[in-house]
């Protein structure tokens, strides 16, 4: 527990770090990088330039300081940051590492005195400890549940299969031939590469796109111009290529029982963990009502659109609606509306109190459904959300 002075220093420093903004963090991680450059075999060095990593951290940063009396509001982001750490296969001391440079950094763009630093240390010590330990439960429970691993594991790329223009899945299985650990729908995977062609090992998270079956995995990469990893993906990787996985992780997946409605909504190939949701719903024959709402750009960009029709035959209750951004002509009777996603007209299928809803895609995207779904009268604890790449509040 953090005392009231120390509290006091740190939330004195508010305003400052809202005055440097950003910068702070840039700052930071710039340090860092360049005293401890292996770990730009950790950090998604994309992000990086882009600044979104920094942003998210320097919001991280202001959120800590405004709650650091009362760290129970900000478990819901530690337990999100505390899953993605497993994939990267974070290690206690790496927090020390950031901690000398978090302080560094503060010292010098802000010279707040030894007294609030001091306090900082103090502050970012506690916050440090409970990450370290809720992840250190998280590699546990993933090594001792059957089929599960610690340490990055070897896996060999199975199959792929081109899904729309600009996706393609990949089948993953263990090098080892054991069984793989079982997961929650909707969590996602670590891939560790380190290709011939990579400056550094680079890390992303994918989702699993289908229920678990114990012998393999699913995952599927959208292209993204210039992405280092989806672009080895999508024009270098073969089958029998092999690369590194850490366990699933993440705190979205479906929880729901047997009597309580779901609602699935994506754009693009944001429907990869929904569609593991769908799949493990139609495994269950959920007998409350499915829903599954998807916008694509076009026909060519919509993938799995016949593996979800085959999945919802083994739901007793299942309705879908389709939106197409900028259809094609051929794409007549693939879709049911023309342009963005817009649920007010579809009010009688979201009225149920119990629904449960599932977000993914792009942030603009998930932003725009959240409003309309508030404004449908839909209470925000019931809609559950993932963004791809660094956390960002709808």
């Amino acid at each position: 527990m953090l005392d009231a002075k120390t509290i006091a220093a740190v939330k004195a420093t508010i305003p400052a770090l809202l005055a440097v903004g950003p910068t702070l963090t840039l700052r930071f991680y710039d340090r860092m990088l360049r005293d401890n450059p292996e770990l730009q075999d950790i950090f998604n060095m994309s992000n990086q330039r882009n600044g979104s990593q920094p942003e998210a951290l320097f919001n991280a940063l202001c959120a800590y300081a405004c709650n650091i009396e009362n760290l129970a509001d900000l478990l819901p982001a530690v337990e999100k940051i505390a899953q993605k750490h497993t994939s990267f296969a974070i290690q206690p001391d790496q927090y020390q590492i950031v901690g000398t440079h978090l302080l560094a950094t503060l010292d010098e763009l802000l010279s707040p005195g030894e007294e609030v630093l001091e306090a900082w240390g103090k502050a970012y010590n506690v916050l440090a400890n409970v990450f370290i330990q809720r992840e250190a439960q998280i590699y546990q429970q993933a090594e001792a549940k059957p089929g599960g691993w610690r340490a990055p594991r070897a896996f060999r790329i199975g199959a792929i299969t081109q899904e729309s223009d600009v996706i393609k899945s990949f089948i993953l299985q263990p090098v080892d031939g054991q069984p793989v650990m079982d997961y929650q729908p909707g969590q996602y995977l670590g891939v560790w590469l380190r290709a011939k062609t990579f400056e550094h090992q680079a890390i992303r998270q994918y989702s699993l796109t289908r229920a678990p079956n114990g012998r393999d995995y699913r995952i599927a990469v959208r292209h993204q111009p210039g992405g280092v990893v989806s672009g080895w993906l999508h024009h270098q990787a073969q089958p029998g290529d092999e690369i590194q996985l850490a366990a699933p992780a993440g705190d979205f997946f479906l929880s729901v029982t047997p009597e309580v409605p779901v609602t699935l909504i994506s754009a693009g190939v944001g429907q990869t963990p929904v569609l593991a949701m769908l799949d493990a719903l139609a495994a269950q024959r959920h007998p409350a009502h499915v829903n599954w709402f998807h916008a694509a750009d076009n026909g060519s960009a919509h993938a799995f659109r016949h593996e979800v029709a085959a999945t919802a035959q083994r739901l007793p209750d299942f309705s879908q609606h389709i939106w197409y951004r900028a259809p094609r002509e051929q794409d007549s009777g693939q879709f049911d509306t023309e342009g963005l996603m817009n649920l007010l007209p579809l009010e009688s299928q979201l009225s149920d109190p119990a629904c449960r809803y599932y977000l993914c895609g792009p942030v603009g995207f998930m932003q725009a459904v959240a409003q309309q779904l508030l404004k449908l009268g839909i209470d925000a604890s019931r809609i559950h959300y993932e963004v791809f790449g660094p956390h960002k509040v709808l």
